[in-house]
């Protein structure tokens, strides 16, 4: 609980600097993130989604845009306050709620049976627990309804890599190539890091394998049944020679919808 209240201290000092540097979406956001939940939530017009751990509310307004009506929660009380003053369009399609979603009593006072969806974009890496998240969902979808949750992909972006550039001269041609350098997978422990370069604070990132955020999830009865692993395109314009968009034939973001055992 103490390492909760810190991780929550820490999101609130830095909330404002990713709520300016984020705007209305980053690349991630933009060219993977997004997209990719769009594909896999498929929203139909009038659902009400639950979104979790929504930040400054930027697929919030998309998934209101599209028509759905929202209940977007983060535990961060700055987000949240962000998130609203950002809301100029279709405020009444949203409601933003101060919730932890690492208390499973305070995700089920949001309303048993009552959500079409569950989405959870890109903060699952910064829970201290996933346990009360994967058990609550279950029981606050509807018959029929679908978590879809995005994150750093474990295998191939979390605190035990290195990105690595090498250039060679290949039969007189200068070569330039992208590569990861795993030296930590299975036994990650607690770190701290940058999300965005310039952020306030280090938060932390809670790195886990596969396997165990998977298994949090089917143990709570759900089944995976539709996953993406998007990457960056020809398109993407880096900022930096070490930055994602540069490795293109390698996904940094993992994308997983998930249903009921029942609802199959």
């Amino acid at each position: 609980m103490d390492l909760n209240k810190e991780v929550q201290s820490l999101w609130n000092q830095n909330a404002a600097f990713w709520d300016d540097r984020m705007g209305e979406g980053n690349a991630f956001q933009r060219m993977l993130v997004g997209p990719s939940s769009e594909r896999l939530l498929q929203l139909r017009p009038g659902e009400l989604v639950l979104e979790i751990a929504c930040g400054n509310g930027v697929f919030a307004r998309r998934m209101a845009q599209l028509g759905a009506n929202v209940v977007a929660t983060d535990f961060s009380e700055v987000f949240i306050e962000r998130a609203r003053q950002r809301t100029t369009e279709r405020a009444d399609r949203i409601e933003y709620r101060v919730v932890d979603a690492a208390d499973e009593g305070q995700l089920l006072a949001l309303g048993e049976g009552r959500f079409d969806a569950v989405v959870c974009n890109m903060a699952i890496m910064d829970m201290t627990t996933i346990e009360p998240l994967a058990l609550a969902v279950p029981r606050l979808l509807k018959p029929g309804g679908r978590l879809v949750f995005s994150l750093t992909h474990p295998c191939f972006n979390n605190i035990g890599i290195k990105r690595i550039i090498e250039e060679e001269d290949r039969e007189g041609e200068i070569v330039t190539t992208y590569a990861l350098k795993v030296t930590q997978y299975a036994n990650l422990t607690p770190a701290k890091g940058l999300g965005i370069i310039g952020q306030p604070v280090p938060q932390y990132y809670f790195d886990r394998p596969l396997n165990v955020i998977l298994s949090a999830f089917f143990c709570a009865g759900l089944v995976m049944d539709g996953i993406e692993e998007p990457a960056f395109g020809e398109e993407s314009q880096p900022e930096r020679p070490f930055s994602w968009l540069n490795f293109k034939e390698i996904p940094p973001v993992l994308v997983v919808r998930m249903r009921s055992v029942s609802q199959q």
